[in-house]
């Protein structure tokens, strides 16, 4: 499956690679040669990960004084390209941080309350559903609504194919969701789920009367520069894209065919790292909502590291916390990191290395949730290096 626990989804293989190489960024700053270079620790991680069987690892820093983009290993292993800092990748969950953007301008142009019920707005939401009781656009953005996973009313079969065939709607994901038990008990706390942003995209384009993609390209990609990102079926010969993989019995599948997922607010977008950054950056730069609403979008209700529709980390040189997209798939792991200011961002994707889907083998599921992990730290890592401490 694509998709699983915090973020969206569905041993390393012993392939005989050779992904040592690199393409760098045609005009990074180089760093002075009577001083360690900051990224040194990050480069040697990234390797780790090549060296354990990922496909291809491709990541962009950003700070005040410049720009460092890296690409390692290939876009696919059938013509094995090598990969470039400027490929484009499935990026899962960070979908969520774009989504959340529609929402809170919902907000600022008086459609809808944080705190207004949505229960009777987004088509299906009673009759599908049933919700235990009024349900807030806050609580969709924080996970706190209770609401049922959709994966868990997905297919669970070792075969994963015939599932990833079909489209996942907005509606059809509430359908699913809906042959759940929603817990009263378990609203106000926060459980994630992807329901919660299916139901927000339903919010969305019923507010706007427009196409949820629609609305995602007209207030988050073209206002904040987001050139090469799409919630567009992927044609999968386009060149500059990065192919996934996981193995079923033994076999390797190419999974980069999106159709699962295409249109998906919680997790369909396909992006570059760049964009990513460029997003993150105009966020928190405060270009993209209100600084009402941008507030309210760092503020966690309290249950969990969780705004509304972004994680949150600890800052080495802020009191304030950073704030990061993460995304999981089988096929790709995603991070995208920012300071609360907007000065700094660090985005990279992993190709996983092809394993077997947790249906097939359990144990996969840990160690695509530590490689998530690691990317977190690493980028995090480089970025308490970078930034300068508060007085």
């Amino acid at each position: 499956m694509r998709t699983k626990n915090h973020v969206w989804t569905p041993p390393a293989l012993g392939l005989a690679l050779v992904l040592s190489g690199c393409t760098y960024s045609p005009d990074e700053p180089k760093p002075s040669s009577s001083s360690p270079s900051p990224f040194a620790p990050l480069e040697n991680q990234i390797q780790l990960f090549m060296d354990e069987g990922a496909v291809a690892t491709v990541v962009q820093v950003r700070w005040p004084e410049g720009e460092w983009s890296r690409a390692y290993g290939v876009r696919d292993l059938e013509s094995k390209a090598p990969a470039q800092p400027t490929d484009r990748a499935e990026v899962a969950s960070v979908t969520k941080t774009m989504t959340a953007v529609t929402v809170l301008k919902l907000v600022d142009d008086h459609l809808i309350g944080l705190d207004d019920p949505v229960n009777d707005i987004i088509p299906g939401f009673t009759s599908a559903l049933k919700p235990p009781g009024p349900i807030t656009a806050r609580q969709l953005l924080s996970h706190t609504s209770g609401i049922p996973e959709v994966n868990d009313a997905l297919p669970k079969d070792v075969d994963f194919r015939p599932v990833l065939s079909q489209t996942l709607t907005m509606e059809r994901g509430l359908e699913l969701a809906g042959t759940l038990p929603w817990a009263p008990a378990s609203v106000g706390t926060f459980k994630y789920s992807n329901t919660n942003y299916l139901a927000l995209g339903l919010l969305v384009q019923t507010l706007r009367h427009k196409p949820f993609v629609q609305v995602m390209q007209e207030e988050v990609f073209d206002p904040l520069g987001l050139k090469h990102t799409s919630l567009d079926h992927l044609d999968p010969h386009e060149n500059g894209l990065l192919h996934g993989y996981v193995t079923l019995r033994g076999e390797r599948i190419d999974t980069t065919d999106n159709t699962f997922t295409v249109g998906n607010p919680a997790g369909g977008a396909v992006s570059t790292m760049e964009d990513l950054n460029l997003l993150l950056a105009g966020i928190f730069q405060g270009r993209a909502v209100s600084p009402t609403s941008l507030k309210e979008m760092k503020t966690s209700p309290g249950f969990g590291p969780y705004g509304l529709g972004v994680w949150e980390h600890a800052d080495g040189c802020s009191k304030e916390s950073r704030h990061e997209g993460l995304g999981s798939f089988d096929d790709y792991q995603t991070v995208a990191v920012s300071s609360a200011d907007g000065l700094y961002q660090a985005a990279m994707t992993v190709t996983t290395p092809p394993m077997p889907t947790e249906f097939e083998d359990p144990s996969t599921a840990n160690k695509r949730d530590l490689l998530n992990g690691q990317i977190e730290s690493t980028l995090n890592e480089t970025l308490d290096r970078l930034c300068t401490p508060a007085n």
